[in-house]
């Protein structure tokens, strides 16, 4: 699956915006930078360890679900658009008033690995396992993949092509038939309204 990164050059002379295509799991491109305090939104791409299916069960969709509402409430950012597949996550938000993206989503990913470790250690001592397609990684293994993707959005357009293709990706990867059918998404919300497992902010640009 490749994607377009954007990543921001200047040189003393002007910014320039450079498009990579690069695949969700390939290193991030040398040279660029995280382009903060335009009061753009930030599309943001990360996966798991190696792509492998961490996020592959509802009880492990939902509890990432459950803390990124809990690191919104902290670092106050808006929540515009999401989805939750089980190899990596896209996230649609606005930079929190204070700190940066880069900082929101150190501390959710380093919160989502400890949860399911802690769910991992629970599981095995109760012998009742979690039923992942792959077992999450022991305090030993990495969790997430370094780093992320980053895309500031700047128009409505373009926050409305970032949504759509967010709320396709459960169906281009055939996990179900409609994106009303995933829940880990912030479809129901543009579709129809509803809240759905977390409430989404709608931004203007």
């Amino acid at each position: 699956m490749l994607e377009f990164t954007a990543g921001y050059i200047s040189e003393g002379g002007p910014t320039l915006v450079v498009f990579t295509r690069v695949g969700l799991a390939s290193p991030m491109p040398k040279g660029l930078k995280r382009h903060y305090g335009q009061k753009h939104l930030h599309f943001v791409t990360f996966c798991c360890y190696q792509r492998r299916r961490y996020l592959d069960t509802v009880r492990a969709r939902s509890l990432f679900v459950k803390v990124l509402a809990e690191v919104r409430a902290k670092y106050g950012f808006f929540l515009v658009g999401y989805v939750v597949m089980p190899d990596h996550v896209h996230l649609l938000l606005s930079e929190p008033p204070k700190g940066t993206v880069s900082k929101v989503l150190q501390v959710l990913k380093q919160r989502v690995s400890r949860k399911m470790r802690e769910n991992r250690r629970q599981s095995a001592s109760n012998q009742l396992r979690l039923k992942f397609s792959e077992s999450p990684p022991s305090s030993t293994r990495r969790f997430w993949q370094r780093r992320f993707f980053d895309f500031n959005l700047w128009s409505h357009a373009k926050k409305k092509e970032k949504l759509n293709y967010m709320h396709a990706n459960p169906v281009k990867e055939r996990l179900v038939q409609h994106s009303k059918d995933w829940p880990w998404s912030s479809f129901s919300f543009y579709a129809h309204g509803d809240k759905g497992l977390i409430g989404i902010d709608a931004v203007d640009l």
